[in-house]
Protein backbone atom coordinates (compact mmCIF):
# COMPACT_ATOMS: atom_id res chain seq x y z
CA UNK A 1 0.00 0.00 0.00
CA UNK A 2 1.35 3.28 -0.90
CA UNK A 3 1.57 5.99 1.65
CA UNK A 4 -0.79 8.17 -1.34
CA UNK A 5 -3.44 6.01 -0.70
CA UNK A 6 -2.91 5.65 3.53
CA UNK A 7 -3.70 9.36 3.14
CA UNK A 8 -6.67 9.11 0.67
CA UNK A 9 -7.86 6.56 3.15
CA UNK A 10 -7.32 8.76 6.42
CA UNK A 11 -8.51 11.82 5.14
CA UNK A 12 -12.07 9.88 3.87
CA UNK A 13 -12.26 8.20 7.13
CA UNK A 14 -12.00 12.06 8.85
CA UNK A 15 -14.45 13.32 6.46
CA UNK A 16 -16.90 10.49 7.08
CA UNK A 17 -16.61 11.06 10.81
CA UNK A 18 -17.01 14.55 10.87
CA UNK A 19 -20.42 13.81 8.72
CA UNK A 20 -21.62 11.11 10.72
CA UNK A 21 -21.66 13.36 13.87
CA UNK A 22 -25.23 12.92 15.64
CA UNK A 23 -27.15 16.20 16.07
CA UNK A 24 -27.15 17.40 19.38
CA UNK A 25 -30.65 18.70 20.59
CA UNK A 26 -30.27 20.80 23.70
CA UNK A 27 -33.96 20.44 24.98
CA UNK A 28 -34.06 16.67 24.33
CA UNK A 29 -34.39 14.82 27.80
CA UNK A 30 -34.85 17.74 30.01
CA UNK A 31 -37.65 18.61 31.10
CA UNK A 32 -39.03 22.00 30.02
CA UNK A 33 -39.10 23.51 33.37
CA UNK A 34 -39.47 27.21 31.76
CA UNK A 35 -42.60 26.60 30.61
CA UNK A 36 -44.19 26.33 33.91
CA UNK A 37 -42.76 29.64 34.85
CA UNK A 38 -44.82 33.00 34.61
CA UNK A 39 -44.51 33.70 30.72
CA UNK A 40 -42.77 37.20 30.26
CA UNK A 41 -44.92 40.20 28.55
CA UNK A 42 -42.36 41.41 26.73
CA UNK A 43 -41.72 38.26 24.73
CA UNK A 44 -44.72 38.29 23.41
CA UNK A 45 -45.28 34.52 22.79
CA UNK A 46 -41.43 34.13 22.04
CA UNK A 47 -40.21 30.64 24.01
CA UNK A 48 -38.68 31.29 27.41
CA UNK A 49 -35.22 29.62 27.18
CA UNK A 50 -33.19 28.10 29.70
CA UNK A 51 -30.25 30.27 30.78
CA UNK A 52 -27.26 28.02 29.02
CA UNK A 53 -24.21 30.03 28.23
CA UNK A 54 -23.08 28.07 25.27
CA UNK A 55 -19.48 27.47 26.16
CA UNK A 56 -21.34 24.92 28.70
CA UNK A 57 -22.18 23.24 25.71
CA UNK A 58 -20.40 20.13 23.50
CA UNK A 59 -17.98 21.23 20.76
CA UNK A 60 -19.15 18.62 18.52
CA UNK A 61 -22.27 17.73 16.78
CA UNK A 62 -23.55 20.90 15.81
CA UNK A 63 -25.10 22.05 12.25
CA UNK A 64 -23.29 25.34 13.11
CA UNK A 65 -20.00 24.20 15.11
CA UNK A 66 -18.48 27.81 15.70
CA UNK A 67 -21.80 29.16 17.46
CA UNK A 68 -22.81 25.26 18.83
CA UNK A 69 -26.48 25.41 17.75
CA UNK A 70 -28.75 23.92 15.03
CA UNK A 71 -30.38 25.20 12.00
CA UNK A 72 -33.59 26.24 13.25
CA UNK A 73 -33.20 26.57 16.85
CA UNK A 74 -34.99 29.55 18.46
CA UNK A 75 -32.41 32.06 19.51
CA UNK A 76 -32.44 32.84 23.60
CA UNK A 77 -33.22 36.65 24.44
CA UNK A 78 -30.10 37.56 25.82
CA UNK A 79 -28.46 35.45 23.13
CA UNK A 80 -25.01 37.71 22.94
CA UNK A 81 -24.32 37.38 26.23
CA UNK A 82 -24.65 33.35 26.21
CA UNK A 83 -23.28 32.89 22.66
CA UNK A 84 -19.92 31.50 22.31
CA UNK A 85 -18.81 35.44 21.84
CA UNK A 86 -20.54 36.23 25.04
CA UNK A 87 -17.71 36.86 28.28
CA UNK A 88 -16.44 33.47 29.35
CA UNK A 89 -17.64 31.16 31.98
CA UNK A 90 -15.84 31.13 35.03
CA UNK A 91 -14.01 27.58 35.41
CA UNK A 92 -14.21 27.83 39.11
CA UNK A 93 -16.02 30.12 41.41
CA UNK A 94 -14.88 33.85 42.44
CA UNK A 95 -14.59 32.82 45.89
CA UNK A 96 -12.39 30.15 45.35
CA UNK A 97 -10.28 31.88 42.80
CA UNK A 98 -9.67 34.79 45.21
CA UNK A 99 -8.55 32.07 47.50
CA UNK A 100 -6.25 30.67 45.65
CA UNK A 101 -5.05 34.07 44.45
CA UNK A 102 -4.89 35.18 48.15
CA UNK A 103 -2.89 31.81 48.67
CA UNK A 104 -0.41 32.64 46.21
CA UNK A 105 0.25 36.11 46.71
CA UNK A 106 1.21 34.87 50.57
CA UNK A 107 3.24 32.59 49.08
CA UNK A 108 5.38 35.07 46.91
CA UNK A 109 5.55 37.93 49.99
CA UNK A 110 6.75 35.00 52.23
CA UNK A 111 9.41 33.98 49.87
CA UNK A 112 10.25 37.52 49.43
CA UNK A 113 10.88 38.01 53.60
CA UNK A 114 12.61 34.90 53.62
CA UNK A 115 15.34 36.00 51.18
CA UNK A 116 15.64 39.10 52.61
CA UNK A 117 15.79 38.27 56.23
CA UNK A 118 16.60 34.85 56.56
CA UNK A 119 18.94 33.82 53.22
CA UNK A 120 21.09 37.62 53.68
CA UNK A 121 24.14 36.91 55.13
CA UNK A 122 25.28 39.29 57.36
CA UNK A 123 28.26 41.81 56.78
CA UNK A 124 31.39 40.35 57.02
CA UNK A 125 32.67 43.23 59.20
CA UNK A 126 31.18 45.35 61.97
CA UNK A 127 30.04 48.99 61.23
CA UNK A 128 32.44 51.31 63.08
CA UNK A 129 30.84 52.84 65.94
CA UNK A 130 32.29 56.58 67.33
CA UNK A 131 32.05 57.83 71.21
CA UNK A 132 29.78 60.48 71.97
CA UNK A 133 26.94 60.18 69.51
CA UNK A 134 29.36 59.34 66.19
CA UNK A 135 31.55 62.49 67.30
CA UNK A 136 28.44 65.24 65.80
CA UNK A 137 30.33 67.75 67.80
CA UNK A 138 33.97 67.00 67.16
CA UNK A 139 33.52 67.29 63.36
CA UNK A 140 31.86 70.45 63.84
CA UNK A 141 28.46 69.29 64.24
CA UNK A 142 25.53 68.74 61.37
CA UNK A 143 25.01 72.22 59.88
CA UNK A 144 28.36 72.78 59.26
CA UNK A 145 28.92 69.29 57.58
CA UNK A 146 26.21 70.15 55.04
CA UNK A 147 27.39 71.80 51.60
CA UNK A 148 26.34 75.36 52.06
CA UNK A 149 23.22 76.82 49.44
CA UNK A 150 25.44 79.41 48.83
CA UNK A 151 28.08 78.07 47.43
CA UNK A 152 26.50 75.76 45.41
CA UNK A 153 24.54 79.05 43.82
CA UNK A 154 28.16 80.73 43.66
CA UNK A 155 29.40 77.47 41.68
CA UNK A 156 26.05 77.50 39.19
CA UNK A 157 25.92 81.22 38.81
CA UNK A 158 30.06 82.24 38.60
CA UNK A 159 29.17 84.98 41.27
CA UNK A 160 31.41 85.94 44.06
CA UNK A 161 30.44 85.80 47.81
CA UNK A 162 33.18 87.32 49.91
CA UNK A 163 31.18 88.31 53.23
CA UNK A 164 28.20 86.73 55.13
CA UNK A 165 26.67 89.70 53.82
CA UNK A 166 26.89 89.01 50.32
CA UNK A 167 25.47 85.27 50.66
CA UNK A 168 22.54 86.01 52.50
CA UNK A 169 21.62 87.97 50.03
CA UNK A 170 22.06 85.58 47.10
CA UNK A 171 20.15 83.09 49.05
CA UNK A 172 17.73 84.77 51.14
CA UNK A 173 19.24 83.08 54.55
CA UNK A 174 21.28 84.51 57.46
CA UNK A 175 24.35 82.18 57.00
CA UNK A 176 26.33 81.81 60.89
CA UNK A 177 30.32 82.56 60.31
Amino acid sequence: MSSASALRRVAALRLASRTAAPKVCVNAGRARSYATQEPDPQLNGYPQLPWIPKGKLPARGWDDMLERRNFGDPLHEQEEVLSMWGPDVPSIDPNVALQRFLIAASIFVAFGFTVKYALTPDPPATRREYPYNGLITELGGLEENKVSYCHSLISRTELSCSSVADCSRLTGKVRKP
